[in-house]
């Protein structure tokens, strides 16, 4: 395997500042059976990955004074926003039975196989899907549908915030989104004992296991090409031979950087990309109570903060906040007395793939918001400090222009139009990652790298 960082799991690493131990990406763990499922399968006889169920998933928070929180208990969820938002606790409950019939219905025909197959059109998950249509919401946006199931607008934000998961706007993203909340209320959000970075390290683990060799600060730099199959690859100026390429890039970097031109899928690379992240790593001096692993702090207008994002290309001045603070559960990320604060703000993808000009504003209205919300002077509290932003994104992952999910799910059928897992024009090419076939986010990718394997196997007999 060829890296051209120094480490290994891409957006999935780790930041160490001082005495705080951060993880630098992904905060969310669901569908744990993913890993467990890789671990039977390497036969590795280790029971170092270990994780917790959460009881509480989220807190909410909003400038009027509402807080509340998700609860993994689809009841007792329900009972709270019941009890806080007026919401009838019958509705909330058909809302996630809702979402979990979105999830089974394209789990056998979207997430666990390839669309490209012309054979899987005729699998019974497919026409169970197909026969399934009329119920999918298909021709309406998330918005939508979350705006006629319930009567509070803050429980719609709430669910519309499930579109920022794969860097979408809720408002354009279609109905089907709302199957992620199936994920975390029915299924269940999970957390590694070590924090998310710990599902890099066990991966990593099994990998070497099996004997895979790892090349680090390799980056790739072109893919060798003979009668249009992939043999090979160069990287730091030599040339490595093999029978098929698997590439886990970026697909518009992979192809602007590393195949001729006229393989390039214009169309494909050319549609919208989804939302960065700017991220400000702080070390905090004191314990915030009422804050626990996973904290939102609303914006006052959700609609005007995503036409900034997508057709202002900006970010809004306003702005939603997220803090993770992973030394809730894990002590040793944070000295005693102290937590570790992962404080992420969406943000445009960086178009114009330069230095990013709106830090200190940015920053500046992060502070202020915290401040009125959680009425204190974090300043005050700051410890010590890092920023990741679009473009330190692209140079660490080769995101174009830092988007963190490859191509947005902005149009009703987008989300079936992502990259294939493999090339239709060069044969032993194959893709896995983000920013192809499901889609982004740690589950969709280790289903894509499942999909890619089985094609692998099919192909290469």
């Amino acid at each position: 395997m060829f890296e051209k960082n120094s480490y290994p799991g891409g957006k999935l690493s780790e930041l160490r500042l001082g005495a705080y131990r951060f993880d630098k990406g992904p905060s969310l763990f669901t569908l744990p059976e993913l890993v467990d499922e890789l671990t039977g399968l390497s036969k590795f006889d280790n029971n170092s990955f270990t994780y917790r169920r959460l009881e509480d998933i989220t807190n909410y928070f909003f400038e009027d004074g509402t807080r509340f929180k998700a609860f993994s208990n689809p009841d007792k969820f329900a009972q709270e926003l019941e009890e806080k938002l007026g919401e009838d606790k019958t509705f909330v409950l058909k809302h996630l039975k809702k979402s979990g019939f979105y999830y089974n219905t394209v789990k056998g025909l979207f997430l666990e196989q390839s669309l490209s197959r012309f054979k899987n059109l005729f699998r019974f998950a497919t026409l169970r899907g197909i026969l399934r249509a009329p119920y999918l919401h298909l021709l309406s946006s998330m918005h939508e549908i979350n705006a006629k199931r319930f009567k509070n607008q803050k429980t719609v934000q709430m669910f519309d915030r499930y579109a920022t998961y794969n860097g979408s706007d809720p408002y354009r993203a279609p109905a089907l989104l709302n199957l992620i909340p199936h994920l975390e209320f029915n299924l269940g959000a999970y957390l590694p004992e070590r924090g998310m970075h710990q599902i890099t390290e066990h991966l990593f683990a099994l990998a070497k296991n099996l004997g895979v060799e790892f090349y680090f600060n390799h980056a790739v730099e072109k893919v060798i090409l003979q009668d249009y199959r992939a043999c090979g690859l160069l990287s730091n100026g030599r040339t490595y031979a093999s029978d098929i390429v698997l590439s886990d890039m970026d697909m518009s970097a992979f192809y602007k950087k590393l195949l001729p031109r006229e393989f390039t899928p214009k169309k494909l690379l050319e549609q919208e990309k989804s939302s960065s992240a700017f991220v400000f790593y702080w070390g905090i001096k004191k314990e915030f109570s009422e804050l626990g692993l996973h904290n939102i702090l609303f914006s006052n207008d959700y609609k005007e903060e995503f036409r900034c994002l997508f057709q202002e290309q900006s970010p809004y001045y306003d702005p939603t906040i997220y803090i993770n603070i992973t030394s809730k559960y894990c002590k040793e990320d944070a000295p005693s007395g102290c937590e570790n604060w992962f404080v992420m703000i969406n943000v445009p993808h960086n178009k114009s793939r330069e230095q990013i000009a709106y830090t200190t504003g940015l920053r500046k209205s992060v502070v202020e918001k915290i401040n009125r919300v959680l009425k204190t002077n974090i300043e005050a509290f700051i410890d010590n400090e890092a920023i990741l932003d679009p473009h330190g994104i692209e140079l660490q992952t080769s995101s174009v222009g830092g988007s963190l999910y490859g191509n947005a799910s902005n149009s009703r059928f987008s989300a079936f139009l992502r990259h294939a897992n493999y090339s239709k024009k060069i044969k032993g090419l194959y893709f896995a990652g983000g920013s192809v076939h499901p889609g982004g986010g740690i589950p969709l990718c280790l289903l894509s790298a499942k999909i890619v394997t089985q094609l692998i196997e099919e192909k290469e007999k």
